[in-house]
């Protein structure tokens, strides 16, 4: 059985979602939420094998509660709903790396099969998603967020980066509340950490 969390903030979509697959063989929904505040404590206890989340799950965002997720419970595959016509979504759901990428206008079939492939470890695209997903640069940090993140990386208080880039501090800090958000941080350190191991800096 593939026990399945499903997280969508779209009232009618979430109950579309549960429903349809929940009369798959095979699959059992677990839990479903439409923010995303609960979805690691609920991921932690209940340990599904797959969570479906919407890229827009408020109030911070699928991705950077998909990248939590991950990191906090390896074991669960995560499926990202995207739109189709948003690039911003393929860039903010690319950095966590999810198992499987699916537009939100897909037929539900295709969700149905995704959420089995990832099950058994295997990577899904939805075909309608393939060709921006490979125009997207890997890197989601603008030039501004690296140089912010590798001064801090140094050891550098808010105060000492804005003084060494000649901007406020207010500035500095929105710099970084955007770079947690697009690659799934908790915080500067782990944010440093990330854009560290994946060579983004």
């Amino acid at each position: 059985m593939i026990h399945t969390l499903v997280a969508e903030h779209v009232h009618l979509l979430r109950i579309g979602l549960v429903a349809y697959l929940t009369q798959e063989p095979g699959i059992e929904v677990v839990a479903e939420l439409e923010k995303a505040d609960r979805l690691v404590s609920t991921a932690a206890e209940l340990k599904p094998r797959v969570a479906v989340i919407d890229v827009e799950l408020p109030p911070e965002g699928g991705s950077a509660v998909a990248g939590l997720l991950a990191r906090t419970l390896p074991a669960c595959a995560t499926v990202m709903l995207v739109g189709r016509d948003d690039p911003g979504h393929l860039s903010r759901a690319m950095p966590v790396r999810p198992l499987g990428l699916i537009s939100r206008e897909a037929p539900v079939e295709l969700l149905t099969w995704c959420v089995r492939r990832v099950a058994s470890g295997r990577r899904v695209v939805d075909p309608d998603l393939a060709r921006t997903a490979r125009t997207i640069d890997e890197n989601p940090l603008t030039h501004r967020e690296r140089q912010i993140l590798r001064i801090a990386s140094a050891g550098a208080s808010t105060a000492e980066i804005a003084a060494e880039l000649s901007v406020s501090a207010k500035t500095v800090r929105n710099h970084l509340s955007r770079a947690f958000v697009r690659i799934g941080a908790r915080n500067r350190m782990d944010a440093i950490r990330i854009a560290t191991e994946r060579e983004w800096l």
